[in-house]
């Protein structure tokens, strides 16, 4: 049987482990053992019809794209209790590609700098007295990846729009847009360059070692436009978690996207934004589509999705109920459940479906493959 078109696939045709530093490593070697036999699992019966497969246990990569329906599902449920019921806005803050190059050589300062100038640049306006004069709230995620796997560093705001006051009252936004794209843009350019100087001051960005280049890139970018980009607004409160969770958990590239692995290529489709939004195919070169892919690997413990203002874990607790006191509505309602118990799942038999399945014994790791097993979860 011919195998699947995945990125399971194209990192073991394609992958040289060798030449990746111990961090990449073993995130692609999570992404190789996941619902194989390497994971262990459990052998897996129909009452009814008798049908019998192995399931083998994912690896909870956070890169991984067999392992994000489940992390999206239950970060949405999470973030349930914080929604308000007010209108949301989506604001998308990129770095400029002349700071790629960097953004390889130091991914903790840059992404570090990304969220703190980008969550000061609307604080900022947030407070501005001629605005909201209040406190806001903030939902951020990093992207590093455009459609065709090249670095394109992003950083994803769901904002609610309005702004809790020192008083205790809720102003509400006005009109179709939070704060003036234009204004956004070149406060968080002037912001970011001056962040970026002081940490080059600071001898953060030592590994930039040509003379004269961190002057003269920043002073470039001074003179150039960056993108801020509002997208428009959400009215649903109910849909705005499951429109935040679709970007929480998105990956580099999904195995739906893949379409075909050779000896030497790898096809996949994906959509052109600056031609209409059309649909396209391209062939990449196994090596380079491995190349890509290992660009948008996040460097150890960085938190990708981050709570700022009245959304902070630290405050949220207080906070949202004065929000919505000064809303007049009530508070969510809670699970009558014990915290941390859940109902027992179980599943449809995938032939017959009619029957359940069942676990008849347990299937221990065999972390010493050496192939791709035909069978997966």
């Amino acid at each position: 049987m011919a195998e699947p078109a995945t990125l399971q696939h194209a990192l073991d045709r394609f992958l040289h482990e060798e030449t990746l530093d111990g961090h990449r490593r073993r995130v692609c070697q999570h992404l190789k053992a996941c619902r194989t036999e390497a994971l262990g699992g459990m052998q897996v019966q129909c009452e009814a019809c008798g049908w019998e497969q192995p399931w083998y246990h994912g690896c909870r990569d956070r890169h991984c794209p067999q392992c994000q329906t489940r992390a999206t599902r239950v970060w949405a449920e999470r973030q349930q209790e914080a929604l308000l019921p007010v209108r949301y806005f989506h604001v998308v803050f990129t770095l400029p590609h002349a700071l790629n190059g960097w953004v390889q050589l130091h991914p903790e300062v840059l992404y570090r700098q990304l969220f703190q100038v980008t969550w000061d640049t609307l604080r900022r306006f947030g407070q501005d007295r001629r605005r909201l004069g209040g406190e806001l709230g903030m939902t951020a995620v990093l992207h590093t990846w455009g459609q065709n796997l090249s670095q394109h560093v992003h950083l994803h705001c769901l904002i609610p729009g309005g702004a809790l006051q020192a008083d205790g009252h809720w102003k509400p936004s006005q009109g179709n847009t939070l704060f003036p794209v234009r204004a956004l843009s070149r406060r968080f350019r002037g912001a970011m360059v001056a962040a970026l100087r002081r940490a080059a001051d600071d001898g953060v960005l030592h590994r930039v070692t040509r003379p004269g280049e961190i002057d003269a890139v920043l002073d470039r970018l001074m003179a150039t436009e960056w993108v801020v980009y509002a997208k428009d607004c959400l009215d649903h409160t109910s849909t705005v978690v499951d429109y935040l969770a679709r970007y929480t958990h998105r990956i580099a590239i999904h195995n739906a996207r893949i379409l075909d692995i050779d000896a030497k290529d790898v096809t996949l489709r994906y959509t052109d934004y600056r031609d209409h939004d059309r649909p396209k195919v391209m062939r990449l070169e196994g090596e380079e589509f491995v190349r890509r892919f290992l660009l948008h690997i996040l460097p150890k413990g960085l938190m990708r999705v981050r709570h700022y203002g009245f959304l902070a874990n630290r405050c949220r607790r207080t906070k949202l109920p004065r929000i919505r006191s000064a809303l007049h509505v009530p508070p969510p309602a809670t699970s009558d459940a014990p915290e941390g118990r859940s109902e027992p799942t179980t599943y449809p038999c995938p032939r017959c479906r009619v029957g359940r399945v069942c676990v008849i014994t347990v299937l221990r790791p065999r972390p010493n493959r050496t192939d791709i097993p035909e069978h997966r979860r």
